[in-house]
């Protein structure tokens, strides 16, 4: 194979980009996991996470994928047979939906169609009904990486609220979080979901659960098994910054420095470039005369956009060409979606000019695939992006 000369667009909505100086941290020295300096890497990067959940609460950290933090929040909470309410957004929302099920609970799905959020009022009205209370956890996916869309998760807890209903709520904040807006203690929320290859800009290996004290209080009585998973153990050591089996030691130096970053830059900074650079790739998208799946504006996430093409071109053969020609990967359809959209991630270490060169590999890719667009993508993102621009305050000499 040529060598592909410059840098791989690495433009899926995650694994992210890693910035080098995460990368620098990774590659420190092993330490002992059972040492004095761990319990202090430890005790700093899950007081860090507090302020990325936004919490008081509990946090634990799994050297996981965010699957693991998956079934970490269904087993930690829930007994076997229990009924869950889940809503259908998209790809991931139903692959939790079918772990839920391999755990031997009851997934009840509210059908979705892929284009829009969780529906507070349809999940409040299905809550109203259960006069007995059978529905045990109520969750949902608070970004869907498969389709761009973002769910309203107060509005959801309003939602439950408004039902009187004491289910749990779990939330799935794999692809939103340090990225969108979330605030787990202000919303309500009894067990989020994260992982760290997405808005934490690191490789993928950790996974993470915001615990509430009414979600510790539940796991005191839940009968689904658990031990690598168990909320307990991971608590009990995490007190004083340890895990109960060895951890993802240089995967944790890489956190404290990406969380270093996020603080450098301020969260409500971050949230806001997240903002700017989705809506310059949507006008972009629409420059095109391209579609953007997402369909409802309060929806549109600012981690990704899936971009949905005309009927009789494959979406796939487009991401196949981009890689081939610019050496740039973009995410796939998946599920119901395949071969109809791609998606383009926005997400993690990311600035315009990184932006610019996506887009413009997009127009360029399409064109190449003989897609009908208008090749004016790119002008209205940079015109987008050249107007919103804010220059940063300097210090004075």
């Amino acid at each position: 194979m040529p060598r592909n000369a410059g840098r791989h667009f690495l433009q899926i909505p995650g694994p992210t980009n890693v910035p080098d100086r995460v990368l620098r941290a990774i590659d420190f020295p092993t330490m002992d996991h059972r040492g004095p300096e761990f319990g202090d890497l430890g005790k700093a990067v899950l007081e860090g996470m507090r302020r990325v959940f936004k919490t008081r609460g509990h946090v634990v950290i799994y050297p996981a994928s965010g699957t693991g933090a998956w079934e970490a929040a269904l087993v930690n909470t829930l007994s076997p047979g229990d009924t869950v309410l889940m809503y259908e957004t998209g790809h991931f929302a139903s692959l939790w939906q079918k772990m839920a099920l391999k755990l031997g609970l009851k997934p009840e799905c509210l059908p979705g169609d892929w284009r829009s959020g969780a529906d507070p009022q349809a999940i409040e009205k299905r809550l109203r009904a259960d006069a007995s209370k059978n529905i045990k956890a109520v969750c949902v996916v608070h970004n869907e990486t498969s389709t761009g869309v973002t769910s309203r998760i107060a509005e959801v807890r309003k939602a439950i609220d408004g039902a009187k209903h004491p289910a749990l709520y779990l939330v799935d904040t794999i692809s939103s979080l340090a990225s969108i807006d979330y605030r787990h203690d202000e919303w309500g929320v009894d067990v989020t979901v994260a992982g760290s290859q997405k808005g934490l800009m690191l490789p993928p290996g950790l996974s993470f659960n915001a615990i509430s004290e009414k979600a510790l209080a539940a796991s005191k009585g839940a009968g689904l098994a658990r031990s690598y998973w168990a909320w307990d153990d991971m608590l009990a050591s995490g007190k004083s910054g340890y895990f109960p089996y060895t951890p993802a030691t240089n995967l944790l130096y890489g956190l404290r420095e990406a969380l270093a970053m996020l603080e450098e830059e301020g969260l409500d900074n971050v949230f806001a470039r997240h903002q700017r650079h989705a809506e310059a790739t949507r006008r972009a998208v629409r420059a095109w005369g391209l579609e953007v799946l997402a369909t409802n504006p309060a929806e549109y996430s600012a981690s990704l956009t899936a971009v949905l093409l005309p009927a009789g071109h494959d979406a796939d053969r487009v991401r196949k060409m981009i890689l081939e020609a610019f050496d740039m990967s973009l995410g796939t359809g998946l599920g119901k979606l395949a071969g109809k959209v791609f998606r383009i991630g926005h997400l993690g270490d990311f600035n315009d000019l990184a932006l610019m060169g996506t887009l413009a590999g997009v127009e360029m890719g399409l064109t190449l695939a003989g897609v009908p667009v208008k090749q004016e993508g790119v002008a209205a993102a940079m015109a987008y992006l050249a107007a919103s621009h804010r220059p940063k305050a300097r210090a004075a000499a």
